[in-house]
């Protein structure tokens, strides 16, 4: 699920599906319920402002400490320092107090997106400290830990700066980190659908393409929460589920490419499928109309077995 547009060296679409799922399942399983509820409020873009009034050096630490108060880091001071570098930042990660990040020089002058660049970076050290990553590379070679750090910064509340940070038009582009445009807003989506409307970015971008990935990504996010059994999903999807379903009627069965797993037979029969909120699997019975709780997130889903 990956494209690239026409004349666009961005790479477009869902790539990194797979993994962007098992990062939110992950973060659920890490952080406590009442835990991940701490950050449903996201980073204001006025602490995240960095502009050419400010300190280079101060105006740096100040937008940092925003980042680090939004992830709800103890006791990390970052320091930040600029060099000419090919990558946007790196951090030193070590056992603290302190962190040492080095930036991009073109933050010296370009400062509007720093605070994208601090927020994959701060990132780092909160999944460091919570003792959270994942080995190894994706088919495309992108490491699998730089997919769930950013999936991390996003659906924690700073992530929506790495998206805005995504400008392309003629005379150039830009896109910071290693989630596509779209996925930044597939995540974004299943961040409002957990806190709710007031978690919405949409009103935060500044950048147009950054608003249409949005659109993209959550029209995605929305029809993860139309797949069957959910009593949402349509016409089409409900039928061949039916069929799907009375296929399993006789043994346990695992439709090919659909979301939904049947296991056990007869009165016993039942099927499983991903939350569409933390993509942590839900098993229920073969009964009809039901509502059921996701273990892992507490979401309550109305289903149609």
């Amino acid at each position: 699920m990956q494209n690239r547009r026409r004349n666009s060296p961005v790479e477009h679409g869902f790539p990194h599906l797979a993994t962007v799922r098992a990062a939110l399942t992950a973060l659920h399983r890490r952080l406590p319920r009442d835990g991940i509820q701490a950050y449903a409020a996201g980073l204001a873009p006025a602490d995240a402002a960095f502009t050419d009034s400010d300190d280079l050096y101060l105006g740096a630490q100040r937008v940092a400490a925003a980042v680090v108060r939004q992830l709800r880091l103890p006791d990390a001071r970052m320091v930040i320092a600029y060099r000419a570098m090919e990558e946007a930042a790196a951090v030193e990660l070590a056992a603290g107090p302190e962190y040492f990040i080095e930036v991009n020089d073109r933050f010296r002058t370009h400062r509007r997106d720093l605070a994208a660049a601090l927020a994959h970076e701060v990132t780092h050290v909160l999944l460091h400290r919570l003792g959270l990553r994942f080995p190894g590379t994706g088919a495309d070679g992108t490491p699998a830990d730089e997919i769930l750090t950013d999936t991390a910064a996003a659906y924690l509340g700073a992530g929506w700066l790495l998206l805005d940070a995504y400008r392309e038009d003629a005379l150039g582009h830009q896109k910071l980190g290693y989630l596509t445009p779209e996925e930044f807003g597939y995540v974004l989506a299943k961040r409002a659908a957990f806190f709710g409307p007031a978690a919405d970015p949409a009103v935060l971008f500044t950048s147009p393409q950054a608003y249409e990935a949005y659109v993209r990504g959550a029209g995605l996010a929305r029809r993860d929460r139309q797949r069957p059994p959910l009593a949402a999903a349509g016409p089409v999807a409900r039928r061949r589920y039916a069929r799907a379903r009375r296929a399993a009627a006789g043994a346990a069965a695992s439709p090919a490419g659909a979301p939904y797993r049947f296991e056990g037979a007869g009165a016993e029969l039942r099927v499983s499928f991903p939350c569409p909120v933390c993509e942590q699997r839900v098993r229920v019975p073969v009964r009809g109309r039901l509502r059921a709780r996701c273990a892992l997130c507490g979401t309550v889903l109305d289903c149609d077995t």
